[in-house]
């Protein structure tokens, strides 16, 4: 376990590869129209970790990332606590570095990265979502975790609150520079 967090943890302080090194994956219309609403941003180790503690994550967990950039969370999550994880990442070159990471890290039987719109993914088999988006991406997103995700589904979220939503919980880590914010869907 050890070896394969230095490993995840060597190949994550390595430079993302340039187009040149990974292949693009075939573009479809739609996705060649759809553009980042979010630019990537390594979430910190520290976070990650307090993310996926703050969610309670175990084994019986499928993890969701929504624009899960390089991976990191829900591969953690896969090998600290043997949860399940999906990503949903836009960016083609992301994807492929998320993939690469989980098969050197040794959780790709474990974690699935899928090359898509978060907004048009399919996210209800998550009892677990995490997010770090902005605020208005959040307020866009509100209506589709109320309608997909099961009852008891924990939700945490970088930085940023959902509008009109009111937290379980508020953390403070990264030395009280950031909040997380957790949600449990309640039952209907």
């Amino acid at each position: 376990m050890v070896m394969r967090l230095l490993v995840l943890a060597l190949l994550l302080m390595q430079p993302l590869p340039g187009p040149a090194q990974v292949a693009p994956a075939p573009a479809d219309a739609a996705r060649a129209q759809r553009t980042p609403d979010i630019h990537f941003a390594a979430t910190p180790q520290p976070v990650v970790d307090a993310m996926l503690k703050l969610a309670g994550v175990t084994a019986a967990d499928t993890v969701f990332d929504l624009g899960s950039g390089d991976g990191r969370l829900v591969i953690l999550a896969a090998q600290k606590y043997g949860a399940r994880g999906i990503g949903i990442e836009l960016q083609p070159r992301l994807v492929a570095i998320s993939r690469e990471v989980a098969r050197e890290g040794g959780v790709a039987d474990r974690v699935t990265f899928i090359e898509g719109d978060l907004f048009a993914a399919d996210i209800s088999a998550a009892t677990v979502v995490t997010l770090w988006l902005s605020p208005s991406v959040n307020a866009r997103l509100g209506p589709k975790l109320q309608q997909e995700l099961r009852p008891g589904t924990r939700i945490v979220s970088h930085q940023f609150p959902i509008e009109g939503w009111t937290p379980s919980a508020v953390v403070h880590v990264d030395d009280d520079r950031t909040d997380l914010f957790l949600w449990v869907v309640p039952p209907r």
